[in-house]
């Protein structure tokens, strides 16, 4: 299957986002929304890692989006700590819908500050199935909203990540899996820093083989 991914832009509640999408024409086929890292470190929707996340998700079957939050590139807005972002990225999540109508499954998915943003938006909106958040900083960002984590999904982590101690993972792991009746699977990348430098293979794996799993026993 080719992939005919087209940028777009889309109506967001400063302005236009910029966006690039897939359209799964399978009748009933997944949706997935996939959120860059730090706009004020240089991130933006084409971080290979949230490139290769959204290929996955192409690759197996759904239709996919990753945008650009307000005031990175082309996307209008100007950067507002995380409040603004998370309206972007609903915003987003409305609009894959609609595309969709009938889709079976929805997803999140969110790298380093998008992982943040993805966690927050899994709180509000109880259509998402299933979240994937890669490299979730919970030594800089309060995560205690997640009271409880109203789903199940995937955590990746480098076991080298210079800007996460390993043992705020932990304890955020700790938390999940004292509660009742979702499964947060963790993973951990054996050498690997915050951006996976030279193991995107091995990320690209593990993110797909979950997708499989779940998508599978749909």
């Amino acid at each position: 299957m080719k992939n005919e991914s087209k940028e777009i832009f889309i109506p967001g509640p400063s302005g236009r986002i910029q966006a690039q999408y897939f359209k799964n024409k399978q009748q009933g086929a997944p949706v997935a929304l996939v959120l860059q890292p730090h706009p004020q470190y240089g991130g933006t929707m084409n971080n290979r890692i949230v490139f290769e996340t959204y290929n996955c998700f192409f690759k197996n079957g759904f239709s996919v989006i990753r945008i650009n939050f307000r005031g990175v590139e082309k996307s209008d807005g100007i950067f507002d700590n995380g409040q603004g972002e998370l309206s972007d990225a609903a915003a987003a999540l409305d609009w894959i819908e609609r595309e969709n109508p009938g889709y079976s499954q929805c997803w999140v998915s969110g790298f380093s500050f998008g992982s943040l943003i993805c966690m927050q938006l899994i709180m509000r909106r109880p259509e998402v199935n299933k979240f994937i958040a890669i490299s979730p900083q919970p030594n800089v960002y309060d995560f205690t909203f997640l009271a409880p984590c109203p789903i199940s999904g995937l955590m990746v982590y480098g076991k080298n990540d210079e800007l996460v101690s390993e043992e705020s993972i932990l304890s955020l792991k700790k938390k999940f899996s004292i509660q009742k009746n979702i499964d947060v699977k963790f993973d951990c990348i054996d050498k690997a820093n915050h951006f996976y430098k030279g193991k995107e293979k091995e990320l690209a794996s593990i993110i797909e083989s979950y997708i499989k799993s779940k998508i599978s026993v749909a």
